[in-house]
């Protein structure tokens, strides 16, 4: 028999439950995924449209994916099919960690969603806490920012050379931020485990 928990005072109660302020805010990240979801779609079915022929799709790839300063191409091609998947990809991308902020935030802040036995947990939620979510977040947002890296490259005539080593040199911070958290969480857990 489980031992139940001990009753709080009534202050501390209070200040404990006011980690549930949270949850508007990741409902609100729930809705944020829902309008990504829907984009998604948009765009596919534009693709699609445009590949079967749709003229009015086509114009709507040409717009998406248009760089200022750079011919509008004529037709379907290539380069134009890579960026609007690398669009799409994207948008997988910041799903993703839409749902790593959800579930991981709320798992880690709010209360625990005892999945231990559910056959479709995440794997690494059974091992979630503030430290490795950041680490999480700090990949995906390398990821995302790899994407839109590349989106730069492919249009690399149309960029002047600052644009070019601007977006370049915050890409690098972004991978070093990434890699002091990974360092610090790692040193973190060592201290820990060497106290214990």
């Amino acid at each position: 028999m489980t031992k139940p928990p001990p009753k709080l005072r009534p202050l501390p109660a209070f200040i404990f439950m006011t980690r549930w302020l949270q949850l508007p805010l990741y409902l609100g990240l729930i809705l944020a995924q829902c309008v990504y979801v829907f984009h998604f779609w948009v765009e596919l079915k534009d693709l699609i449209g445009a590949v079967l022929g749709n003229e009015t799709a086509l114009q709507h790839i040409f717009q998406a994916v248009a760089v200022p300063g750079a011919p509008v191409p004529e037709k379907l091609n290539e380069t134009t099919i890579m960026l609007v998947v690398l669009g799409l990809i994207d948008v997988v991308m910041i799903s993703n960690l839409l749902v790593m902020v959800i579930i991981g935030g709320y798992e880690t802040f709010i209360s625990r969603m005892n999945l231990d036995s559910h056959p479709d947990q995440p794997e690494w939620l059974s091992h979630v806490n503030a430290s490795v979510l950041k680490t999480k977040l700090a990949m995906a947002i390398i990821g995302i920012s790899s994407i839109h890296l590349l989106k730069t490259f492919i249009n690399a005539s149309v960029y002047d050379e600052k644009t070019l080593i601007a977006q370049t040199g915050i890409h690098a911070v972004f991978l070093l931020s990434a890699l002091a958290i990974s360092y610090t969480d790692r040193i973190t857990t060592l201290t820990h485990n060497e106290s214990h």
